[in-house]
C-alpha cells in the first residue's frame, strides 16, 4: 500500500453520511477520500493525494495557492453512476470526481486554444 505523504485525518462517517471512514488532508484543501474501513480510506486517500498534487502541478499552483473547497450535493442517480465508474476503475469516488473535472477542464482549455479564444 502506498502511504500518503501528507498529514491525514481519519474520522468515522455517520450513517447519514453513508457510513465508513473519511480520510482528509488538512494541508491539501479539498483533498479527501473515504472507504469502508480505515485501511481502505487510507489507500484511497493516497490515490486522492496523488491526483490532487498532480492536478495542482499541472495547473502551475503551489500549496500556498490553496484551491477552493467544493462541497456539492448530488442526486442519488449521479452519485450512484460516479460510484459505479470509480469501482470499475478501482479508485475512490473522490479520485474519480477530481479526474473527471480535470479532464473536462482540459477539454475546455483545448477547445479555447483551438479556436484562438479564451
Amino acid at each position: 500500500m502506498n502511504a500518503p505523504q501528507n498529514r491525514v485525518e481519519l474520522r468515522p462517517l455517520t450513517i447519514a453520511e453513508g457510513g465508513g471512514w473519511l480520510a482528509s488532508f488538512p494541508d491539501l484543501p479539498g483533498c479527501m477520500s473515504d472507504g469502508e474501513t480505515p485501511e481502505e480510506a487510507l489507500r484511497n486517500a493516497a490515490e486522492a493525494e496523488s491526483a490532487w498534487l498532480a492536478a495542482n502541478k499541472q495547473w502551475g499552483r503551489t500549496r500556498a495557492e490553496k484551491p477552493a473547497r467544493l462541497v456539492a450535493r448530488l442526486p442519488r442517480s449521479i452519485h450512484r453512476d460516479l460510484q459505479e465508474r470509480a469501482n470499475e476503475e478501482g479508485v475512490s469516488i473522490n479520485t474519480m470526481l477530481v479526474t473527471l473535472i480535470a479532464h473536462g477542464l482540459g477539454e475546455i482549455a483545448g477547445s479555447r486554444q483551438a479556436s484562438g479564444g479564451r
